[in-house]
């Protein structure tokens, strides 16, 4: 049902039963998937891309162009999952050039006064609680769980099941499955509790706890340690996972115990 007093341009792509409330605009370029809702005065520009059972709260506003002074009006994307919701006063720019879009997956939440800016990709099963910032190009992995007030700088990646505690400041990535606190931020520890939430058995957990004590604990280098790794660790998935975060992470790494 869209409300009558809803501003919802006729070219946009509108699934039969999406629900779009009063003061709602919608822009041309738009596509709205089954089943979503899209409460009071949230604002959906060109370039959205919505999917199924998503719910858009007052005030959020979905592909505003990228907050970018090299953007010149490219046509890019802000697209987001299926059975996503967005709370109050989210934003969520479009991108630019260098990846063409901004993502959030599936099955997210993004709590109140979220920023996601450009070219952002954020995985499925994320949580963003309230006013997280993430600057232009960062990457979160799936199931990370970002607190409140955590500020991620551009090009940062954050790994899968990894938590940052409450208002962080991330200026090196973080890798997979560990927790980070502290300032500057740093290793305090696997995210165990989340990782038995989400049907890790103990052996996968006791080696993930012995691959960071490697890497953080024992006093290697992070290249000395990975080789440690690679030579002596038991093979699984989640090693495999975490040596080729570390490889990949030409700006670093965060720090480890203090």
């Amino acid at each position: 049902m869209i409300s009558p007093l809803a501003s919802v341009h006729p070219n946009a792509k509108i699934a039969n039963n999406v629900s779009i409330d009063a003061f709602v605009s919608v822009a041309e370029d738009v596509i709205i998937e089954e089943g979503s809702w899209i409460g009071p005065n949230a604002v959906i520009m060109d370039g959205a891309r919505i999917g199924k059972n998503c719910k858009i709260f007052p005030g959020a506003v979905i592909s505003a162009i990228p907050q970018d002074l090299k953007f010149s009006g490219e046509k890019t994307t802000a697209e987001i999952g299926d059975n996503t919701t967005i709370r109050e006063f989210v934003t969520i720019n479009r991108g630019t050039l260098d990846r063409n879009k901004t993502s959030v997956g599936k099955n997210c939440l993004l709590m109140a006064y979220v920023h996601v800016a450009h070219d952002c990709s954020v995985g499925n099963n994320v949580i963003l609680a309230n006013s997280v910032n993430l600057a232009g190009h960062v990457t979160i992995d799936d199931y990370a769980i970002l607190e409140g007030l955590v500020a991620v700088q551009q090009f940062v990646i954050i790994g899968e099941h990894s938590f940052v505690t409450g208002g962080s400041l991330v200026r090196k990535n973080v890798p997979p499955y560990v927790k980070a606190a502290r300032e500057p931020l740093s290793y305090v520890g696997i995210n165990s509790v989340g990782l038995r939430r989400r049907g890790f058995s103990n052996e996968a957990i006791l080696q993930i706890e012995d691959i960071y004590r490697t890497i953080y604990v024992k006093g290697y280098n992070v290249t000395n340690a990975v080789k440690i790794v690679e030579l002596e660790a038991p093979k699984s998935k989640e090693k495999d996972i975490i040596i080729e975060f570390i490889n990949k992470s030409t700006n670093g790494i965060m720090r480890g115990v203090l």
